[in-house]
């Protein structure tokens, strides 16, 4: 995030794009409710499906699955033709203006709503409404990203961020909300392929030279890694033996779930590292009890790059250790000593080799926590990014056309299919259907058909329906509502039973390597 979460209460127009938000991240609803409700903030909301924030909202775009860009350049271009943009903070602080222009000028209203399904009328809106507002903040979630086209799309956002000059300014920004407690933290902390902590790339010859140094290794990879989906790949080709899966459940949440399993099978060797006994855990050979985010210590990094201090507040059952001290002894018998006394030593570390943890330390995050970046003892960190120059200089726009989804709907597979979360349980349910109360209040998986295509296929809210795709079928029980539009299908993603990611495709963002969960086409009829 660009921006702390209390700035939305400073945003004159909050836009909602991808993102359930008071099922999936219910504290941000409230804020966003709060500035609707008590601030007069105005809401545009941007989803397939009638969430719940759309009765909060001044303007609703009901876009098709897969045709964010076409929208967004919509608006951009609305908005330079009305001459609403930032002239001035364009000029000083931006480049590739002009390209972005002559790209976005195809977008005209009544193009883009033959992509996206959005009433001409209804983009117009909310073009002036964003364009006329200052500031004005973006809040998105994974429907942007989990798409072929997802780096483009977050790149399209800021395009619009940086055209009205909502970017370095309190209430504004592009902020994309994390899905769990230390998401943000692991990033930073260089659990990505391509990366040392704190974003230092590996390919940097004096990076990597200042880490070899600190660990007392020679020669780490000049190359960048495998993302996750790339490693079930080389797995079905031999070219990865083993694979250590810690707090992660891909048989569930991967797409196409039996090329998953395929490729689980094809391994040497597999560990997982877990507090409970996952559908992954089940093909591994060796599992490693962990613990919670209660019986351990150490910090997290929220969503607003807050680092916070976790404190311990019981004891872990049975064997199970904290993760850094299984790692700590498994490094140790393969020959390389990691002697830490407990958190504050590793905390120590971090931030010696990480310029944006410089000056966090145990004693100075007791209290609120503090944001990155904090280069030194002295600062007290940066709630907002970018206020007076960009990281890279001068923010620059980028050109990018939309393109559609891989697997466009047929005669066959008539339906789009979208998948996501409901308020009672997260991710693949390790946690949550655990619990015997959220199963109560959720115990099954419920697809949602819209009423007309109910109707038309002769179905009852209730009765169960299969759905199948190029890779798999489900069969699941039908929900019948107004909140998926025509011709679309959401499944929650979080039952065994019916695993939604049998069905879904595993193309992948060419940049990010982000399967595209958010759209495949699916046949449905009555079981």
């Amino acid at each position: 995030m660009t921006n702390p979460i209390a700035d939305l209460l400073k945003s004159e127009v909050i836009l909602v794009t991808g993102s359930n938000t008071t099922e999936c991240h219910p504290i941000f609803a409230n804020y966003i409710k709060e500035a609707v409700l008590r601030k007069g903030a105005k809401l545009i909301v941007v989803d397939p499906r009638k969430i719940d924030l759309v009765d909060y909202a001044d303007i609703w775009l009901r876009a098709k699955p897969g045709t964010d860009i076409a929208w967004i350049n919509g608006l951009i271009l609305l908005i330079i033709k009305e001459n609403l943009q930032a002239s001035e903070y364009i000029k000083e602080r931006t480049e590739g203006f002009e390209e972005l222009k002559a790209a976005v000028e195809k977008y005209t209203p009544q193009y883009v709503s033959g992509i996206t399904g959005i009433p001409a009328s209804d983009l117009m809106e909310a073009a002036r409404a964003y364009g006329k507002a200052k500031p004005a903040s973006i809040l998105y979630t994974m429907g942007i990203t989990q798409h072929i086209t997802g780096t483009d799309t977050v790149k399209s956002l800021a395009n619009l961020a940086m055209l009205c000059g909502n970017v370095g300014v309190p209430g504004g920004g592009v902020n994309p909300l994390r899905g769990q407690n230390n998401v943000q933290g692991a990033c930073d902390l260089g659990a990505l392929p391509n990366v040392f902590t704190g974003y230092q790339p590996v390919t940097g010859d004096e990076v990597r030279e200042k880490f070899e140094e600190a660990w007392g290794v020679n020669n780490l990879p000049r190359t960048p890694g495998l993302t996750v989906t790339e490693m079930f790949s080389a797995a079905e080709e031999g070219k990865v033996k083993a694979i250590y899966i810690m707090g992660e459940n891909p048989l569930l949440s991967d797409p196409d779930m039996n090329h998953i399993e395929h490729c689980l099978k094809s391994l040497e060797f597999l560990v997982v590292q877990d507090i409970f006994l996952t559908e992954t855990a089940k093909y591994a050979d060796v599992v490693l009890p962990a613990t919670s985010f209660a019986e351990k210590e150490g910090t997290f990094t929220n969503s607003e790059r807050r680092v916070q201090r976790v404190r311990k507040a019981v004891s872990p059952p049975g064997e199970a250790r904290e993760d850094y001290r299984i790692i700590c002894e498994l490094s140790g018998r393969m020959g390389y000593p990691m002697d830490y006394k407990g958190p504050e030593d590793i905390m120590e570390e971090i931030r010696s080799v990480t310029p944006s943890y410089a000056g966090i330390t145990c004693q100075r995050i007791e209290g609120a926590g503090i944001p990155w970046p904090c280069p030194d003892e002295g600062h007290q960190g940066t709630p907002i990014l970018h206020i007076e120059k960009f990281v890279r200089g001068k923010g620059l726009f980028f050109a990018i056309d939309y393109k559609p989804p891989a697997e466009p709907t047929d005669e066959e597979y008539p339906f789009l299919l979208t998948t996501g979360r409901v308020l009672q349980h997260y991710h693949t349910g390790t946690m949550t259907r655990k619990g015997r109360g959220l199963n109560m209040l959720y115990p099954e998986l419920l697809a949602e058909i819209n009423t007309d295509d109910a109707v038309h296929l002769g179905i009852g809210s209730g009765e169960f329906i299969r759905i199948a795709s190029r890779r798999g079928d489900i069969k699941v029980k039908s929900l019948i509502s107004e909140r998926p539009g025509r011709g679309v299908i959401f499944v929650p993603f979080h039952f065994s039973e019916s695993p939604a990611n049998a069905l879904t495709i595993n193309a992948l963002d060419p940049i990010a390597k982000i399967p595209e969960y958010k759209v495949c086409a699916v046949k449905v009829e009555k079981a």
